[in-house]
C-alpha cells in the first residue's frame, strides 16, 4: 500500500535564487579588486567566502530546479536528492576555503602589511547589505528545504563576516594595529566552518538514509499502534527523500478484516503520520491475524500477509 504527496516549489523562490547570484558574483568582483587594492586580507578572504555563496546559490539554483522536476521512469522518486548533494557540496567548499584562509592569516600574522582602512568599511557596508537583502528573500523558503538553508548560512555567515571587517577597520583606523585584518581573517574562517557544520551532518545523514532530523522511531512506532485496529507495529523504516520529503515502509499487524475495513486503518495511519510527523510517502504492509481486535491483548494462532500495491 502506498501514499504520496508532493511538495510545491516556488517559482518566486527559483527566480531569488537567479538573482542572488547575479548580485553575489558582481560583489566578489568588486571585492577582489578593493582587496588587492587596500591590501587587506581580511577583504579578500570575504571575497573567497563569497565565490563559495556565489557557488552555493548557482548550485542551490540548480538544485532547487531538479528537486521540482517531477519523477519518471528512471527517476522513480523524482530529483528530491539534488537538493541535498548541493548541500553536501556546498559544506565541502566551505571547509576547504577555511583551510587556506587559516594559512594565510598565519603567515600575515609574521608580517603584517598595511591596509586601506576606508575601503574596507565601504566595500564590507554594501556586502553588508546585499547579504541581508539575498537573507530577506531565502527567510521563509528555508525552513523546510536544506538546500536554501544551506545558501543561507552562507549569506550569514558573510553578513556577520562584513560586520567583523567593518569593526575591525575602524580599529585599525584608530589603533594602527595591523594584525587585526589577519585576525579577522581567522574569525571569518571559524565562522565559515560552523555554518557548514550543521549542513554537512543533515546532509550526509540524508544521504545515507538516516532517521529525519527531529523524529523519533519509538514516537512514529507508538503513534501508528495507537490507531485503531492497529494491533503490532514491527520493521519501521523511515528516512529522507530530500530535504522537506520523508519516506516510511513498515509491517502492520490488524486482525482479519475485509478490505473497507483495512483501507479506513490505512487511511487513519497515513493521518496521523502526516499531522504529527509530516511523513507523506508511506508503503505499508499488513499482516492479518484471526483473532478480535484488542488493546489489552490478542491471541495470535494463524498470521498471513496482505500485498497491495
Amino acid at each position: 500500500m502506498h501514499s504520496h504527496t508532493h511538495h510545491q516549489y516556488s517559482g518566486s523562490t527559483g527566480r531569488y535564487l537567479k538573482w542572488s547570484l547575479v548580485l553575489t558574483t558582481v560583489y566578489v568582483v568588486v571585492e577582489v579588486f578593493a582587496g588587492v587594492a587596500a591590501h587587506s586580507l581580511a577583504l579578500i578572504a570575504d571575497a573567497g567566502h563569497n565565490i563559495t555563496d556565489a557557488l552555493a546559490l548557482g548550485i542551490a539554483a540548480l538544485g532547487y530546479h531538479l528537486q521540482g522536476k517531477p519523477a519518471d521512469s528512471t527517476k522513480t522518486w523524482g530529483y528530491h536528492r539534488a537538493g541535498v548533494l548541493a548541500a553536501f557540496v556546498n559544506a565541502g567548499t566551505l571547509v576547504l576555503l577555511s583551510a587556506y584562509i587559516f594559512y594565510e592569516s598565519y603567515q600575515r600574522l609574521r608580517n603584517p602589511e598595511p591596509v586601506g582602512e576606508f575601503t574596507m568599511i565601504v566595500v564590507a557596508a554594501t556586502g553588508l547589505v546585499l547579504n541581508l537583502l539575498i537573507m530577506h528573500w531565502m527567510r521563509a523558503e528555508k525552513e523546510h528545504d536544506l538546500n536554501i538553508r544551506a545558501a543561507f548560512l552562507h549569506m550569514l555567515g558573510d553578513a556577520l563576516g562584513s560586520v567583523a571587517i567593518i569593526v575591525g577597520a575602524v580599529t585599525i583606523r584608530y589603533t594602527g594595529w595591523l594584525r587585526i585584518d589577519p585576525i579577522l581573517s581567522i574569525l571569518i574562517g571559524g565562522l565559515i566552518i560552523w555554518s557548514a557544520w550543521d549542513v554537512f551532518k543533515e546532509s550526509m545523514n540524508i544521504l545515507l538514509e538516516g532517521l529525519p532530523r527531529g523524529v523519533e522511531l519509538s514516537a512514529v512506532a507508538s503513534a501508528m499502534k495507537q490507531v485503531d485496529g492497529v494491533i503490532d507495529v514491527h520493521d519501521l523504516h523511515i528516512w529522507s527523500l530530500g530535504s522537506s520529503a520523508h519516506a516510511l515502509s513498515s509491517h502492520v499487524v490488524i486482525a482479519d478484516l475485509p478490505p473497507s475495513e483495512s483501507d479506513r486503518t490505512l487511511r487513519s495511519i497515513n493521518d496521523v503520520l502526516a499531522a504529527k510527523f509530516h511523513i507523506n510517502h508511506t508503503t505499508i504492509q499488513f499482516e492479518h491475524v484471526e483473532c478480535s481486535v484488542s488493546k489489552t491483548g490478542c491471541s495470535i494462532p494463524v498470521r498471513y500477509e496482505e500485498h497491495r500495491h
